[in-house]
């Protein structure tokens, strides 16, 4: 530190402790399991383990179609590290059933848990050390992140969004995937120290149960809505035009297992609906067709866009879909005045609790929660019927506790306020 820099009376400033690399797993890198037998020696060894079993996976996402694992890594006391290539182990329920009631940890749960279940690795019991982290109020929430503030030791985190379903997988790949289960069940452990000094375990337990609780999600209505950039679509023939190529590169992304973006990307998908080309040299003037994968199917894209183009006024998609909840909260002052201000309110309230236990406002409760909560709240206002309300909703019941009696009142003050 130079003189400058030095703090007020010449003391120098304690270093704070640099954080260690984590360069290679303990017991090194273990071969793939990629065989029945292999697998049988996973699922005796980590029976025989003890305590929590560390679980991550990773996938391929924007080079495959789909979000199925490519490799599930595994660690637990006593049975050391475990890769499992999924492409050559399909099936994963005969370890389930050998840690029936064992507590799985993970980062980010509802992120691997669905892939995990597509190959019948469906956990009972479960501590997700990034929501830990979220209601311990932690700024950064990354696994890496968390590793170096909680434990003192960095990961690499160069190969996060590496194409997994490469074969064979390279070997600093597979030291990269070993290395993010090294350390779990310790982060764990030092995690759930924290929730129960901060009082949170209980809250803690009851966000994993409803995490493992929550149902896949089902298919969206009209999954083409969800183009980057649709807002610039601006009637519904050009609405028509993104439906027809969104669902014609769906086809193709299925038929070759790519991810969608790379057969076309979105951006591709709105030109064509702002320019609706008529012939194959209009579709090649169009900048976002000059790419390999847009060539590859110039045919293809401009049958969907005369498709869009013959359809009927009936034919057509509606502009929006039909929402089951409140409109979007910057019309309510339009819509609905009073409704507005029920919804500044509860929000004040929320953020003020959110901050007074040190977690995200999202974490205390979902907004979504908070919006239907104001547009609609029960009559007469009071702090049971909003408990209800809220449980009915979704709402934990560590949440309600602490919710359910301010938001009565801010709600009652904005209603009385509007009696005057």
């Amino acid at each position: 530190m130079s003189e400058t820099s030095q703090p007020r009376g010449d003391v120098p400033a304690e270093e704070e402790p640099r954080p260690t690399p984590l360069l290679e797993p303990r017991e090194g890198v273990p071969p793939v399991v990629a065989s029945a037998d292999g697998l049988e020696r996973v699922i005796a060894a980590f029976a025989a383990g003890d305590g929590p079993v560390a679980v991550d996976a990773e996938r391929a996402s924007g080079y495959r179609y789909g979000q199925r694992a490519y490799l599930v890594q595994l660690r637990r006391a006593g049975a050391g590290t475990a890769l499992i290539d999924p492409i050559g182990c399909p099936d994963l329920s005969g370890l389930a059933a050998a840690l029936d009631d064992v507590e799985m940890v993970l980062h980010a749960a509802s992120q691997d848990l669905p892939c995990l279940a597509e190959l019948g690795l469906v956990p009972r019991r479960i501590f997700d050390t990034e929501l830990a982290g979220r209601l311990l109020g932690h700024p950064r929430v990354g696994l890496g992140s968390m590793v170096e503030t909680v434990l003192g030791f960095t990961l690499e985190k160069g190969h996060s969004a590496a194409d997994w379903s490469t074969r064979p997988l390279p070997p600093e790949w597979l030291r990269y995937a070993a290395l993010d289960v090294e350390l779990l069940v310790e982060l764990r452990d030092a995690l759930h120290a924290e929730l129960t000094a901060a009082g949170k375990l209980e809250w803690a337990a009851q966000e994993f149960a409803a995490v493992l609780a929550t149902p896949p999600k089902p298919p969206r209505p009209d999954p083409w809505r969800r183009t980057s950039g649709i807002h610039r679509v601006r009637n519904r023939r050009g609405l028509a035009v993104v439906r027809e190529v969104w669902e014609a590169r769906d086809r193709i992304a299925v038929e070759r297992d790519l991810s969608p973006g790379r057969v076309l990307q979105d951006t591709a998908i709105v030109e064509l609906a702002l320019n609706q080309p008529k012939s194959p040299a209009e579709l090649q003037e169009l900048s976002t067709m000059r790419g390999r994968g847009a060539r590859r199917y110039l045919s293809v894209w401009l049958r969907a866009v005369n498709r869009a183009r013959g359809l009927t006024e009936r034919e057509l998609p509606e502009s929006s879909l039909p929402g089951d909840g409140p409109p979007p909260a910057h019309r309510w002052a339009e819509r609905d005045p009073e409704a507005a201000r029920r919804l500044t309110a509860a929000r004040g309230v929320v953020a003020a609790l959110a901050d007074e236990h040190t977690m995200p406002s999202e974490n205390l409760v979902q907004p979504d929660l908070i919006r239907r909560l104001a547009w609609s709240p029960p009559e007469p206002v009071d702090a049971e019927r909003v408990a209800t309300t809220l449980a009915l909703l979704g709402a934990r019941e560590w949440q309600v506790e602490l919710v359910a009696v301010p938001l009565a009142r801010a709600l009652l003050r904005v209603e009385t306020k509007g009696d005057v």
